[in-house]
């Protein structure tokens, strides 16, 4: 499952939110190790950020009900497909 639309809208409603600054100190292996335990929500939280259709500020309101550390997996999953995206550019 991916995140759909614009990938910087997202990351700043999740900075808005303090997400962003924690995952980039986090041990991200460890988090996957235990990403069994998140998976169900990490997919609703997937599937209501592509329902806002791009709009900040229901991105926001939608992640607020979600817990932090599935947050945490959405903000590794943006920057995983910013990565993905770029190398793509890059490459061709």
């Amino acid at each position: 499952m991916y995140i759909q639309g614009d990938l910087q809208v997202i990351f700043d409603a999740l900075y808005s939110l303090g997400v962003i600054e924690p995952v980039l100190k986090s041990d991200w292996k460890k988090s996957y190790e235990d990403f069994h335990n998140f998976e169900e929500s990490f997919s609703k939280a997937v599937q209501s950020v592509n329902s806002c259709s791009g709009d900040k500020f229901r991105i926001v309101e939608s992640l607020r009900n979600f817990d932090f550390k599935t947050l945490e997996y959405i903000a590794m999953e943006v920057a995983r497909e910013f990565s993905d995206f770029y190398s793509r550019k890059v490459t061709h």
